[in-house]
């Protein structure tokens, strides 16, 4: 959801990435429509770079994790969500096969190289039998234009260098859509639950710009989403 390893000037949250009501009705439907088929009520789910929590908030599981160096993220979490205040690149406060499902939106283009090698390599540790991890961020093969508007932007990945890198790291790619949604809320369109329903299902990706990939260490087996 926003920057979550490096601290960022105060005016970030009230500029580039101030508070968004669209973004609610965005993530609600995303999980409502899609990101529910990977999680069941049973799991523990973990998101990394929480921001205003509107991912987190719509889950349904067991337990539910958010992770962020924003030290105003907890006022946004709903009651009943475990928060920690912190850097993805620390995952110690999490148990050993404890998480059925990561997932991070905007995060890791936030971070280096070196820092996404640290937390893909806690993670193996950290997600159970078959969990799975998640990511949703702009694919520079499409938003090259936009990409640094953002200036907290430090690393480059397309869906393809993306794929290799977590490969190269110890994870199989289950699933990789390099046109999940558009880029940004940010625009005179319409925000409504009917379209976007309607925008998972089209085989057409108008304005797509942002990837999305799920992997799960090598190690694991099964069918994805079981556990």
């Amino acid at each position: 959801m926003g920057p979550a390893l490096v601290s960022v000037d105060a005016g970030y949250h009230e500029t580039r990435f101030e508070y968004d009501a669209r973004r609610e009705t965005l993530w609600r439907s995303l999980y409502r429509f899609f990101f529910k088929r990977w999680i069941r009520e049973d799991h523990c789910v973990l998101e990394l770079g929480a921001g205003y929590g509107h991912f987190i908030n719509n889950v349904i599981a067991r337990r539910r994790i958010a992770l962020d160096l924003w030290s105003e993220m907890p006022k946004y979490v709903q009651p009943g969500i475990e928060c920690h205040v912190g850097s993805v690149t620390d995952l110690s406060f999490l148990e050993d096969g404890s998480v059925d499902f990561a997932f991070a939106s905007n995060l890791f283009e936030h971070i280096t190289q070196d820092e996404l090698g640290q937390v893909l390599h806690q993670l193996q540790d950290k997600l159970s039998v078959n969990g799975l991890l998640c990511l949703l961020q702009p694919n520079y093969r499409y938003a090259y234009r936009e990409y640094f508007d953002d200036y907290t932007h430090v690393t480059v990945y397309s869906h393809l260098t993306m794929c290799d890198f977590l490969r190269a790291h110890g994870y199989d790619i289950v699933d990789c859509r390099p046109k999940f949604t558009p880029l940004t809320v940010k625009s005179r369109l319409r925000i409504h639950s009917s379209l976007i329903w309607l925008y998972l299902r089209s085989p057409v990706k108008p304005m797509g710009k942002q990837m999305l990939i799920i992997a799960r260490p090598t190690r694991t087996t099964g069918r994805p989403g079981s556990s």
